[in-house]
This record gives structure tokens, sequence and C-alpha cells, in this order.
């Protein structure tokens, strides 16, 4: 298939070709065609409001771990992917659950670095729950680093702190002993 010149697919065309690969075979017929719409999907992540409720008197630590992220390293535009847990402690408000999750992926599903995800998830949440503090540790495999270069496979973590989890103490204790079980 010929792609329409200087269109997202026939760059991508090129640079298939341009590497070495017969696009007009087969499986690569519409692959500049579909890693487009992969892309303008991924990159994309459905729009949410931060739902909140009264807290309700609650003041002890609210956590989800294990939520599943995906990511783009904006380096080598190659999958890294992982488990983050957050945490918060409130104030006045509580979040509906999902919009945790949903937070990660707002941030995680575009062209990004781990530690600028790690901090943004910390700050959007500080913010928007008015919170007495966040925690955010996010556990990932980078396949840039896994298949090329040093090709090996490590977990890498990043943790970002606001308000009461900043200066070590209880709060951050019991947020790391989520981590570690």
């Amino acid at each position: 298939m010929e792609y329409p010149i200087n269109t997202l697919e026939w760059h991508i065309q090129q640079v298939l070709q341009g590497l070495g690969q017969d696009t007009q075979r087969e499986g690569l017929k519409d692959t500049p065609k579909r890693y487009i719409k992969f892309l303008k999907e991924f990159i994309n992540p459905p729009k949410f409001e931060l739902t909140t409720f009264d807290s309700e008197g609650a003041k002890e630590m609210i956590a989800q771990v294990d939520i599943p992220f995906y990511s783009l390293c904006e380096h080598h535009i190659a999958p890294f992917f992982g488990t983050a847990t957050v945490a918060y402690l409130p104030s006045k408000k509580i979040v509906g659950l999902s919009k945790l999750a949903r937070t990660v992926d707002l941030f995680a599903r575009n062209f990004q670095n781990q530690e600028r995800i790690t901090k943004q998830i910390a700050e959007y949440l500080s913010v928007g729950l008015s919170a007495r503090g966040v925690a955010v540790h996010l556990r990932a495999k980078h396949l840039c680093m896994c298949m090329r270069g040093v090709q090996k496979e490590a977990s890498t973590h990043t943790y970002a702190y606001t308000g009461a989890f900043s200066s070590k103490g209880a709060a951050r204790d019991e947020f790391l002993s989520l981590i570690t079980k």
C-alpha cells in the first residue's frame, strides 16, 4: 500500500523502508496505519473528572497498590511498564477509587520518563484532593534497557512525596511497608 506523501503513515513507511523492510509484504502493508492508530489511542487516555466525596472524618492513609501502567520512553520510543502504588492522607475529601488508577494512566500514557510520571501523579493528587500528603511509587521495566544497550532486566523504582509524606516518619514508613510486601 502506498500512502499519500507527507502523511504520518507515509513517514512511518519511509522509516520502515529506511531500515531495509519490504513494506509491501503482507505483514507490513498496513503497519504504518496501525502504528499511527495505536499511538493516537495510547497517548490520549480517556478524560475523567477527579470525583471527590466528603471524607466523613477519614484521616488515615488510603492506598492502592499494584496499579498496572504502560508508557513510552521519550528517549527511545520503546515501552516501559510496571506497577504503581499511590497513597494519600485525606483532609476534607476522599476520591473515587477508580480515579487513582485513572490518574496513573493520565500521566503514564505518553512519551515520558518514569521520574516525571511519579512526580506528576503526586502533584496532581495533592492539589486535586487538598490532601495532607500524597506518596507515589512506580516500579517499572524499561524495554529500551532490556532490548538494547546494556540488555539487562532490572526494575527501576521512583518515589514522590508531598505533605506529611515528605519528611521521614510514620506516614512514610507505613507507605513503604506496602511496597515491600
